[in-house]
């Protein structure tokens, strides 16, 4: 009899997870896809076309139980991803209020911050990497601060050297990476570069997997072309 129930279980077992994962994954690649050159209005327009494609489909499956659990799970991912959009995830911004960052690296879960100084050609640099990390991981809100606007700060994180991002996980700072030293020293440094060291401290992450990096880049390398930022 045991046998005879588990048996009957395991397809079900199988079609929910099957539609969480479908459900999670194309959420993600929508909002990827709809943050590349289009309005707000297409964004939703096309959100809600995918929420009601993947609905009908739960619906019409002939299993209670799961069809009830699926759509659940699809209710709370689209509430979860509306959250995170409007928290402007997805996206990479640049916040002037220092009350305002403080309290957004306190309140995000992973959250990535670039200081930056506006005459510092490095920093241009950094910002069209970040660009492109904020894009792929929509669970970790990257945004850029100009130091001018935020003294206090500066003087409190103790920067000195610019470009300066800092890695902040559920409100701590997790890591720091100061100049191109760690990125191989030169301006021209490939992105995965980059998106393979934030991901030693864990603040960014693919989706549905909390694996630690099997490796990561470093560099011990002194470099004379980091940008001094006097305070």
């Amino acid at each position: 009899m045991q046998e005879m129930m588990q048996e009957r279980r395991q397809p079900e077992a199988i079609q929910f997870k099957t539609v969480f994962c479908t459900t999670t994954t194309l959420f993600n690649q929508d909002v990827k896809q709809s943050r590349r050159g289009r309005g707000s209005d297409t964004e939703e327009d096309d959100e809600d076309a995918i929420f009601a494609e993947l609905e009908e489909e739960i619906e019409n499956d002939s299993n209670y139980s799961v069809r009830e659990q699926a759509m659940s799970i699809l209710k709370n991912e689209m509430e979860r991803v509306k959250d995170l959009q409007a928290n402007q995830h997805g996206t990479y911004g640049e916040i002037t209020d220092e009350k305002e960052v403080i309290r957004a690296t306190a309140r995000e879960k992973r959250c990535v911050v670039h200081f930056y100084h506006s005459q510092f050609k490095r920093c241009e640099i950094m910002d069209k990497h970040l660009a492109r990390l904020a894009e792929k991981y929509f669970n970790t809100r990257f945004f850029r601060v100009f130091v001018e606007n935020i003294p206090w700060l500066v003087e409190k994180l103790q920067i000195k050297v610019l470009p300066c991002v800092v890695a902040f996980v559920n409100g701590v700072t997790a890591d720091r990476l100061v100049g191109f030293e760690e990125l191989g020293n030169a301006d021209n440094f490939d992105t995965a570069v980059l998106e393979l060291r934030l991901s030693q401290c864990g603040v960014i992450q693919k989706a549905g997997s909390n694996r630690d990096p099997l490796y990561k880049v470093a560099s011990k390398k002194s470099n004379d072309d980091d940008d001094e930022f006097d305070i």
